[in-house]
Order: structure tokens, then C-alpha cells, then sequence
């Protein structure tokens, strides 16, 4: 099964496609989309949809994995990753994926054992389950291809 790991963001929206077979993980690929800082929120959320059509049309996925929002102490941040959030799904959904949603605390537990783990222990994490012999980059890259890895594993227990 093929899935699609999403970090939301409206400057940086990481993304990672695994393929999923039994317990084997491989990355398909990996990045960020990113939009400029002082661009009005409807035009990046723009760019946001059209960069993750074209990553969808492209790989092909089944699911759709994303990061739940974590109501951070920034209102503002909070807001904008949800309008980011929200972009990705309704991407997800017209492309008739199916969408799985989990919080980072959900996602670090099931990486590592440990709901508090750090940003290093993910990465690494995420480095030794696909394989990599490179921590995938930047920080959003990785934390989505978290996400895709926590669904591969949901899904086969």
C-alpha cells in the first residue's frame, strides 16, 4: 500500500510517500512545499493544493496520513497550520484518499516507545525504518514521513 505522510504548515508543508508492504517500509520520496512569508494566506494556501496535487497525481497513494493539530500557546500559528491542515485534506479527499489523522504524541509513541520523544529520536527513527543512510530533511520532511510510517504499522496490526 502506498501513503502519503503530511506535517501541515502554511510556509512549510512537509510531505513523504512510503510504500508499505508487510513490515517493509521504502521511501518513494520526500520534501516541503514552502510559500513565501508575505504572501496573502489565499495564495499560499493556493500553492499548498497545487503542490500537493501534483505530488498525489504523481505517486499515486491509498492513504493519506496527517499530523492532528497541537494547539500550540500561538493562536495565530495554530490558526494558520490549520488552514494548511485543512487544504491538505480536502486534497487527500478529492483524490478519493483515505485519510487518517494522529497527534504527535501518537506518533512518537509508536516510533520510538516514548510519547515525548525529541526531534533527533524521530529523525533517526524514521532514518532506521526506511532504510536511509541520511536523516530525511528538513525537520516537516521527516515528522511526514512519521506519519506515513505510523500508518504502515496501524495498518498491519
Amino acid at each position: 500500500m502506498r501513503i502519503i505522510g503530511i506535517d501541515p504548515g502554511t510556509g512549510i508543508l512537509g510531505f513523504g510517500v512510503i510504500d508499505a508492504n508487510g513490515a517493509k517500509t521504502t521511501l518513494v520520496t520526500a520534501g516541503v512545499i514552502r510559500t513565501p512569508a508575505h504572501t496573502p494566506l489565499p495564495e499560499r494556501l493556493s500553492e499548498i493544493y497545487d503542490g500537493l496535487t501534483e505530488i498525489i497525481k504523481e505517486t499515486s497513494p491509498e492513504i493519506m496520513a496527517i499530523e492532528k493539530l497541537f494547539f500550540a500557546q500561538n493562536v495565530t500559528t495554530a490558526m494558520s497550520v490549520a488552514h494548511a491542515r485543512g487544504v491538505a485534506m480536502l486534497t487527500g479527499k478529492q483524490a478519493d484518499l483515505q485519510i487518517e489523522e494522529y497527534t504527535p504524541l501518537q506518533i512518537k509513541q509508536t516510533m520510538t516507545g516514548y510519547g515525548r520523544a525529541d526531534k533527533k529520536q524521530m529523525q533517526e527513527m524514521v532514518r532506521l525504518q526506511l532504510g536511509l543512510s541520511e536523516v530525511p530533511k528538513p525537520d516537516d520532511c521527516a515528522d511526514a514521513l512519521a506519519a506515513a510510517i505510523m500508518c504502515a504499522f496501524i495498518r498491519r496490526t
